[in-house]
């Protein structure tokens, strides 16, 4: 009874050996000591070496990264499936108007060199980009881009920019995404080519969270709002809405010094111009007073930082943007691109010298930067 024991142990310790040599067989696993593994690196050095090193994948942002200069998210339109009309430059659709965008890549790319040669002239300065898209991007359906309006697409234009810009001396401030999360509230004027306050405001927290600054919360402000207001477009578009004005008074003092064209001076407590400008055509000019050659707020936030002064090159998309900058700069010095050194009979990089600026922001709407005129415009305030 013993042998016979044994005798069935032993088969069955043969039938588990063959049983294991035929499994090893089949899913080709080897009786060699393990290998060491080879990293990625390695490999694609081998690879590189013997020539046969395939073209890396570009790692793409993840999806989320809403700060990424290179990744632009697609807004959400709402769209009821009508149809309007191209008026001059500009498209009428619900009755709210439309720049038609004509920008490519060979005007973004001429943007980022002009923005890249000017921003290396300002030696020890943190300087910035940032471009402003139009009410196009978030508002006017795809279909009536490419239909008989041929507007081009801003994102692919910004994006190009970005991506051809010299990040040693130029940082890029991608606003697009924010402005999509937001696009279902009132961001831009539908008689006016501008953003509004709001929509401004979002720009500015895109560039305080791009640079890890403390936000202004709006709830802290006082809102005010101005009624009828008809802008740009109502010339060429009629039948446009009216709309209003919001701004937000701020919790800490501010006070505004101007230098209008001419040389004449004018001082504000408020970045707002309230009072002077009411409901017509010329309401957004509540924003720092509209456009004059030199604008310099002084802020007394107890969230400005200490020493760090910022000046703003900027069109009409700037003046409502630049008030909130108030939170987290003492000084906020702001230079039209079109009639600062004229005016003022410095350059740029003389003014900054001059009064301690730290850093500064190129901020341009996006058919500005892909305007020659415009483009010349600020270089000419350089040396």
């Amino acid at each position: 009874m013993r042998n016979r024991v044994i005798i069935i142990l032993i088969g069955i310790g043969l039938l588990a050996a063959v049983i294991l040599l035929l499994t090893m067989m089949f899913r080709g696993c080897s009786t060699e000591e393990p290998k060491e593994k080879v990293s990625t690196d390695t490999i694609q050095q081998q690879e590189a070496a013997n020539g046969t090193a395939q073209a890396e994948t570009p790692t793409q942002p993840e999806a989320g990264d809403d700060l990424s200069p290179t990744y632009f998210k697609t807004p959400v339109i709402k769209d009821d499936n009508t149809t309007g009309e191209v008026i001059y430059s500009d498209y009428f659709w619900n009755r709210q108007c439309f720049e038609l965008f004509g920008g490519g890549d060979e005007s973004a790319a001429t943007y980022a060199e002009t923005i890249n040669t000017l921003a290396a002239k300002l030696s020890g300065i943190q300087v910035y980009d940032m471009m402003i898209p139009t009410s196009a991007e978030y508002y006017m359906p795809d279909r009536l881009k490419t239909g008989e309006s041929q507007s081009n697409s801003q994102s692919q234009n910004i994006k190009t920019a970005y991506s051809k810009m010299n990040t040693s001396v130029v940082k890029p401030i991608n606003i697009y995404n924010y402005l999509a999360d937001h696009n279902g509230e009132y961001l831009y004027f539908k008689s006016d080519h501008h953003w509004t306050g709001l929509g401004a405001y979002y720009g500015y927290k895109a560039f305080a969270d791009t640079n890890k600054l403390p936000v202004l919360d709006l709830s802290t402000c006082t809102e005010k709002t101005v009624d009828g207001f008809r802008g740009s477009f109502s010339i060429n578009c009629p039948n446009v809405d009216s709309d209003t004005v919001h701004y937000w008074t701020l919790p800490y003092q501010v006070t505004m010094d101007i230098t209008a064209e001419g040389g004449e001076t004018y001082q504000y407590e408020s970045p707002y111009a309230e009072g002077v400008f009411g409901e017509g055509n010329s309401t957004y000019l509540i924003f720092i007073s509209g456009d004059n050659p030199l604008t310099v707020l002084k802020s007394s936030s107890p969230s400005a930082q200490s020493g760090k002064k910022v000046a703003v090159i900027k069109e009409s998309f700037g003046n409502a943007f630049v008030p909130y900058l108030t939170y987290n700069y003492s000084e906020v010095h702001v230079m039209d691109l079109r009639t600062f050194r004229d005016n003022i009979g410095k350059s740029v990089q003389t003014y900054c010298q001059e009064n301690g600026i730290t850093d500064l922001i190129f901020s341009n709407g996006v058919m500005s930067a892909n305007a020659q005129l415009q483009l010349d415009s600020m270089t000419g305030l350089f040396d």
